[in-house]
């Protein structure tokens, strides 16, 4: 218990008051108050405006993509990703159960099945390994595609998710799968900022999904995107969540289904200012971690480690602990104190409408589970 009061006492110091400490909370010290007021001006607070236009530019320019879309949130970005790249009724995406539920959510929008494949204990995000023992066991590669062997059923998509901004070993599951020629959609719904061997997450699928949510490193209140180094994917991107309304100056002419998933011009107003101050965000995050690391060496609280490769954007912080039960008296101690601490989301496969989903052993997302508190992780109060 010793080592949970000095906790509290770290992250009074860090975080400077004796007050209500969040796990995550926005800053907003750039231009948010200019841009938003820009655009009510204008008068174009929807999804037609300068703003949405310039945010696109800056977010494929920042992650090295072709082309992005601004998406109303990051599910439905997944959502939309996953049927651009050949996702069908009835077939599968290979994914893990170490995920908030968006992931699984947005497979089954798809009218898909997710599968679940175990993660590397080190990124928590999905083991190449355990990618590789599945498709081998269970993969049937045909002119058409992969099919799995148990179900019947084709396999559309693999669909990793970068777990609070760490990397997973993206390439090589990008290499597996091409392989057994199955696209890979990033989950990159955490991870802006984040960059595995200088190449950026959401760059190295067919598509990657981001998420501007209230939470997240930077913000539009509700938001996502996906980018693409293809531009075509992009531009279907941007078409079917206009909804597939074929272009023209004033008719109405919508030659498929399509969403209304744009993000208005007030959201896009409010995630450019904050992708101006990404850099220094990450680096006030940065100086927190190493305070973090520092005094809890000298603890039984072990913070995880950043993996091998990964320039990491420090979106959430994490302590691993004993067993579920040492995990279990830590949150309800810090949570206590005012102190928002939270675990690692309920496995997929644990959740009512995924519980008969196929997946392998979850060694390791079992463990993690178990183990894992998210600690607060905000950019310090201070501009």
């Amino acid at each position: 218990m010793s080592d949970f009061n000095s906790f509290i006492s770290l992250v009074r110091s860090i975080y400077k008051t004796d007050q209500f400490i969040s796990l995550h909370e926005p800053r907003f010290w750039g231009k948010e108050r200019e841009y938003l007021l820009n655009t009510i001006d204008s008068t174009f607070v929807s999804s037609v405006g300068k703003y949405v236009d310039s945010f696109e530019l800056e977010l494929s320019k920042y992650t090295n993509t072709s082309k992005a879309a601004a998406i109303v949130n990051g599910t439905s970005a997944l959502q939309v990703a996953l049927r651009i790249a050949g996702v069908n009724s009835g077939d599968e995406v290979i994914t893990q159960a170490l995920t908030f539920v968006a992931t699984a959510n947005s497979i089954a929008y798809n009218h898909a099945f997710p599968v679940f494949i175990d993660v590397d204990y080190d990124t928590m995000g999905m083991s190449p390994e355990s990618l590789n023992s599945f498709l081998e066991e269970f993969g049937d590669l045909r002119e058409s595609g992969t099919y799995n062997k148990l179900t019947g059923r084709k396999i559309s998509a693999i669909l990793p998710m970068h777990t609070f901004g760490f990397m997973c070993r993206i390439d090589a599951i990008v290499e597996i799968a091409a392989k057994w020629k199955i696209p890979v959609i990033e989950d990159a719904a955490e991870s802006l900022g984040s960059f595995y061997n200088d190449k950026s997450a959401g760059s190295f699928g067919v598509m990657g999904a981001f998420s501007f949510n209230g939470n997240k490193l930077i913000t539009s209140g509700g938001g996502g995107a996906i980018v693409s180094s293809f531009e075509q994917y992009a531009v279907k991107a941007k078409y079917l969540t206009n909804t597939a309304k074929v272009p023209h100056s004033w008719d109405y002419f919508h030659d498929e289904l399509g969403y209304n998933f744009r993000m208005p011009n007030l959201n896009a107003a409010l995630v450019l200012a904050q992708l101006e101050q990404i850099d220094n965000f990450i680096e006030s995050k940065k100086s927190i971690y190493n305070e973090y690391s520092k005094q809890l060496a000298k603890s039984s609280l072990f913070l995880k480690p950043i993996p091998e490769g990964t320039k990491w954007n420090y979106w959430l912080m994490s302590i691993e602990l004993e067993d579920e039960f040492a995990r279990d008296e830590f949150l309800k101690f810090t949570n206590e104190n005012n102190i928002m601490t939270r675990p690692i989301w309920k496995l997929m496969f644990e959740l009512p409408m995924y519980e008969n989903c196929q997946r392998d052993s979850q060694k390791n997302a079992i463990l993690l589970s178990q183990r894992i508190v998210n600690i607060p992780s905000s950019v310090r109060r201070e501009p």
